[in-house]
């Protein structure tokens, strides 16, 4: 496995975060931080690099655009936030220029074979707004998706069954947001069918309802947190962790990311989460998988919705 460099832009509570977690993986050697606000990412790797003796061997830098050369990967968490009462098209087209000035900077200084990760909220529609903007491969630029929301679903249901939520298998598919997809048609506890599972150790009353309530807790869980505690990072930059991993050491491994279809499940032209084929060149392959029917026409409603915000916004 390589030991190589990451960048990441936007040094925020997801983004410092992120960097935090790269520096326990052990995955790279090197990790840049770059923020509009210096002495917030000075600030943070300073903190970080007090504590190296600790952790494999790594450096920290908070750095200026021209350090991002010879990254493997450049991780982007900037963007803007919502104002009070403006709707989600005008946000997207502030992020949109946002994006377009850091691809802008990051094609100066990297080559197409870089792997660009969106991590900013709306997830998909800036994915493929950066892969519109990049002209790199639709391999190499890819979202963190329903990485997360799949790592919710899972715990959920792994309190649930009193099983390791490692051995719990499900995905959510589409967006990463409020018209995501819980693909309980392959759900499975040890290749057992969710249904037959929950047959079998009488967990519950009614799947049904508890299908109904998990797509719900799960879909509502950064919502609630964000109540709580104002923001959401920590789970965010494990699930980073894990799609980095995947790309550097080329595991192979099926992560839902978010990525360009072309023609996949009938759908093109958009960026969106499925199960997905994660290695040295990014998202090396959409798997098409017997989802239902319902869940079918549900990715398909998902992926209209993102195409016509794209197209609002000039995309």
């Amino acid at each position: 496995m390589f030991k190589g460099k990451i960048t990441v832009i936007g040094a925020g509570n997801v983004g410092a975060t992120i960097v935090y977690t790269m520096v326990l993986s052990g995955l790279v050697s090197e990790v840049v931080l770059i923020d509009i606000n210096k002495d917030k990412a000075e600030g943070d790797a300073m903190d970080m690099n007090h504590g190296l003796c600790f952790v494999s061997p790594v450096r920290v830098i908070a750095g200026d655009y021209c350090d991002i050369k010879g990254s493997d990967m450049v991780i982007i968490t900037a963007g803007a936030n919502q104002r009070e009462g403006e709707k989600r098209t005008d946000l997207l087209k502030r992020n949109a220029g946002i994006f377009k000035d850091i691809v802008d900077h990051v094609l100066k200084y990297c080559h197409d074979d870089t792997i660009l990760m969106v991590v900013t909220n709306p997830v998909d529609i800036l994915t493929y707004i950066t892969y519109k903007l990049s002209g790199f491969s639709k391999q190499n630029v890819i979202g963190s998706g329903t990485v997360l929301d799949t790592a919710r679903l899972k715990y959920l249901l792994g309190e649930h069954t009193n099983v390791d939520v490692r051995n719990v298998h499900t995905y959510i598919i589409g967006e990463h947001g409020d018209s995501e997809v819980a693909a309980w048609s392959v759900t499975n506890v040890a290749g057992m069918g969710i249904e037959q599972y929950c047959t079998s150790c009488g967990c519950c009353n009614s799947l049904d309802m508890c299908k109904e309530t998990f797509y719900n807790r799960t879909r509502n869980a950064a919502y609630e947190i964000i109540d709580k505690k104002g923001a959401t990072y920590y789970a965010i930059a494990l699930a980073v962790r894990r799609i980095v991993e995947s790309i550097i050491g080329n595991e192979n491994s099926i992560l839902t990311v978010s990525s360009l279809f072309e023609g996949e499940y009938g759908i093109s032209d958009v960026c969106l989460s499925v199960p997905t084929i994660v290695g040295s060149e990014g998202a090396e392959r959409i798997l098409e998988i017997d989802f239902s029917e319902q869940e079918l026409l549900g990715l398909r409603e998902s992926a209209g919705k993102l195409k016509q915000l794209a197209k609002e916004i000039g995309f």
